[in-house]
């Protein structure tokens, strides 16, 4: 009977047991045990699905290919290479962060659409088209046609809000089952040990998110969007409570540049350091005299660096931008991309044991020396391919790998030209039949020295060397 009696007072008592009408986003250990709905209610109606379509071409195999005989007639595909034209369907989520219907999601979600659909939580359906396509941050934004409606919206929080073991919800629609949440709680933030975009620098929650949810927000418990979901780590594409959310500055960054009217393709400029930067481990803050291994190593500068204009040298260790402090290299590198161009950036840095504040111009990678794009045109195997001088602003627009600051590079190629058989954009020139080339004015010499056996190329990949031999 006590018991009974004590059960009825705990009833009576207990926000949220009392009464379903009663009930609040949890703030303490106790209200835990209640529930999420508060949080859901109001996040729910902004959160979207993607869907997509695009038309793929796919080879359609010859019926002789099984024989051992005419399967080495088809080993180039000359004969019977017949492509076949298909619509291709995938899904994905995102989230309105505007009432005119302005819409965050991931690039990869979005890549090669032709058309875009998105749905509301109450079925709403409506047509929508990419504004901005970052695939450097894994960011777009897409305008719906809200046929003059208003659209519910959430905001955007900074995630510098989060610490490890903050309750967060993951909102998406997983597998195409539709909206789903799910709650976890902050696992680890700055995970930078992936390759996942360019900037490499994510919230880690083990808020089960799947294949569906990409593009989805990350929410924190008052409703704000504090990440877009991107990746998941997993062995078999199912959710082992390992997953990533691009932080809502980088988003910011993203939407700021919308409304600049920065857009296109190629996504948004940011800023370039002209700077090779390490960790600093345990050894180096131990020869440096640091309490502990953090901050970036300066170990290369470039000639035209805004932080060697500021008075930065080789051998500093920076530790902090605009106040926030600096773990790694790759977090400093996110540090800076989220500083608008022409803005001014304040670094602290560690110089022969003394504390400097260094204020550093935020510019665009310069196009210098000029690129002197060229259209390589001719009886020969580059043919079809559009080559320039290397500079920063080519090796940021290529994602060019560190150290391949000059030299001649592919720019792109016509679909089905000569030189598409074998080279990519983004591949350095270093040889044309044995001679070097170091500027577009070298290419053509070295094309017309091509003998009876043909051309040979040395070219760079990523950093890895290799010579192809044309005949």
């Amino acid at each position: 009977m006590v018991i009974r009696i004590l059960m009825l007072i705990l009833a009576l008592t207990t926000p949220g047991l009392a009464s379903a009408q009663d009930r609040q986003i949890p703030e303490t250990l106790a209200q835990v045990q209640l529930s999420f709905a508060p949080v859901v209610k109001k996040i729910l109606p902004a959160v979207v699905n993607i869907y997509t379509k695009r038309t793929v071409s796919s080879a359609v195999p010859n019926p002789f290919m099984g024989d051992p005989f005419f399967s080495q007639l088809f080993q180039d595909q000359m004969f019977g290479g017949r492509m076949r034209k298909h619509i291709e369907n995938s899904l994905g989520s995102g989230v309105i962060i505007e009432k005119e219907g302005l819409v965050v999601t991931n690039a990869h979600v979005i890549r090669d659409a032709e058309e875009i659909t998105v749905v509301l939580s109450d079925g709403r359906e409506f047509a929508s088209k990419v504004v901005l396509n970052d695939d450097r941050s894994d960011l777009a934004l897409l305008r719906v046609d809200t046929r003059g409606e208003s659209l519910p919206f959430a905001m955007l929080k900074p995630s510098e809000s989060l610490q490890v073991g903050d309750i967060v919800l993951a909102v998406g629609n997983p597998f195409g089952v539709g909206q789903t949440v799910t709650s976890g709680i902050v696992s680890a933030l700055a995970r930078s040990s992936l390759n996942i975009n360019d900037f490499n620098f994510f919230i880690q929650t083990d808020a089960a998110v799947n294949p569906g949810n990409s593009g989805g927000p990350l929410v924190a418990l008052d409703g704000s969007v504090v990440g877009i979901n991107t990746a998941i780590f997993s062995k078999d594409g199912g959710s082992l409570g390992i997953g990533f959310a691009i932080p809502s500055e980088m988003v910011a960054t993203v939407v700021a540049a919308e409304k600049a009217g920065v857009t296109g393709e190629k996504g948004i400029p940011r800023p370039w350091m002209g700077i090779s930067a390490q960790t600093v481990t345990s050894d180096i803050a131990q020869s440096l005299n640091l309490p502990k291994p953090v901050g970036a190593l300066v170990a290369a500068l470039h000639p035209a660096s805004p932080l060697r204009q500021a008075g930065v040298k080789v051998g500093d260790v920076i530790l902090a931008v605009n106040e926030r402090e600096i773990r790694d290299a790759p977090e400093m590198k996110f540090r800076m991309a989220t500083v608008p161009i022409g803005q001014t950036a304040t670094l602290r840095v560690l110089r022969q044991g003394q504390s400097l504040d260094v204020p550093v111009k935020a510019i665009a990678p310069p196009d210098d020396p000029p690129r002197h794009e060229m259209p390589l045109k001719g009886n020969h195997p580059l043919n079809g391919a559009v080559i320039a001088n290397i500079n920063p602003a080519v090796v940021t627009e290529l994602g060019l790998a560190g150290g391949e600051e000059k030299g001649v590079v592919i720019l792109r190629m016509a679909d089905g030209s000569p030189a598409a058989r074998f080279l990519s954009p983004g591949e350095v020139l270093l040889e044309i039949n044995g001679r070097k080339i170091a500027e577009v004015s070298d290419v053509a010499p070295a094309l017309s020295l091509s003998n009876s056996r043909g051309w040979s190329f040395t070219v760079s990949s990523q950093g890895r060397v290799q010579t192809i031999m044309i005949r």
